[in-house]
């Protein structure tokens, strides 16, 4: 049987178990059976584990945490059409990515370029989809000056990718440690914490217009406000109240796989990079969501199965 990274109780980091989990004999139409090589890791994986329900969906006990992988199809299910076992691929689901078998729809996979690494193509979709939402929902375009806070982690550094493509100039808030990974993909670094709206203002002497706040959560949208940004062009995937009581945009969208599709392509032509923190085997899943809620982290974090 196919083990799979599950809870059985909300809580911390111990709640976190391997379990082998019985397999569909049949695969449901529409869908495919994955061989799971690779799957991001994400701060969503954290919170669910802490007992929040994604939106529309209730949860039930074993939960298999996890929503973006990548793998090679094992099996068709009926009316799907357009793929092939052995094909290597990437996508997304809610839940259930976590494992060595994902049963996913057959509309939420792209396939996988042979020379991109398998925990790139695992990793790619959640925060890369994410960012790309974000600066849709902005309307981050030329002659912007996008202030990212968290820029470092997995979805800020995709972020500042994306919008330098778009022709914006980046402003990126990180700890120090990671100021030169953020010069790298082309951001001006600054340090955040106490006053950071005075090291914005030296680091874009022109202003700011338009900011994503990737993880400084309220924090992040007052010290926005206070660099003059217009709280409709002001998000968030952190502090959702907080954003609906100042007037910002608490950044939510549908994944898909055209969008994901587009990401791949940027990777493929070099206008994108991704960058692996570290991996982790299922049985190390404890340690991982423990760095993960240090939220010092630079790039992403991945799993992978032999």
């Amino acid at each position: 049987m196919p083990r799979a990274l599950v809870i059985n109780s909300f809580g911390g980091p111990e709640v976190l178990e391997v379990a082998d989990l019985p397999s569909p004999v049949d695969v449901p139409p529409g869908r495919v059976r994955v061989r799971v090589a690779a799957a991001g890791i994400q701060p969503v994986d954290t919170s669910i584990r802490r007992g929040m329900a994604p939106a529309g969906l209730e949860l039930a006990f074993p939960i298999t945490l996890g929503n973006d992988f990548a793998g090679t199809i094992e099996e068709l299910g009926d009316e799907v059409s357009g793929w092939a076992v052995g094909d290597e691929v990437l996508g997304f689901q809610v839940l259930a990515c976590h494992a060595e078998e994902a049963i996913v729809s057959a509309d939420q996979i792209v396939a996988k370029p042979p020379k991109m690494p398998w925990t790139v193509a695992g990793s790619l979709s959640a925060s890369g989809q994410t960012a790309h939402i974000a600066l849709e929902a902005l309307k981050v375009a030329p002659g912007d000056t996008l202030l990212v806070h968290g820029a470092a982690g997995g979805v800020g550094t995709i972020a500042v990718q994306l919008a330098r493509h778009l022709g914006a100039t980046v402003v990126g808030t990180a700890s120090e440690r990671n100021h030169e990974h953020l010069r790298s993909i082309g951001a001006i670094p600054v340090t955040y914490g106490e006053g950071l709206t005075g090291r914005v203002r030296e680091a874009a002497p022109g202003g700011v217009t338009v900011a994503f706040d990737a993880a400084g959560g309220e924090r992040a949208l007052h010290d926005s406000i206070e660099l003059g940004v217009e709280p409709a062009r002001i998000g968030t995937i952190t502090a959702y109240e907080e954003a609906e009581r100042l007037g910002a945009l608490g950044v939510r969208g549908p994944r898909t796989a055209a969008r994901l599709a587009e990401l791949v392509e940027l990777w493929s032509a070099g206008a994108l990079r991704i960058t692996i923190s570290r991996t982790f085997r299922l049985d190390e899943a404890a340690e991982a969501h423990r760095l993960v809620e240090a939220r010092h982290l630079t790039g992403k974090m991945v799993f992978v199965n032999d």
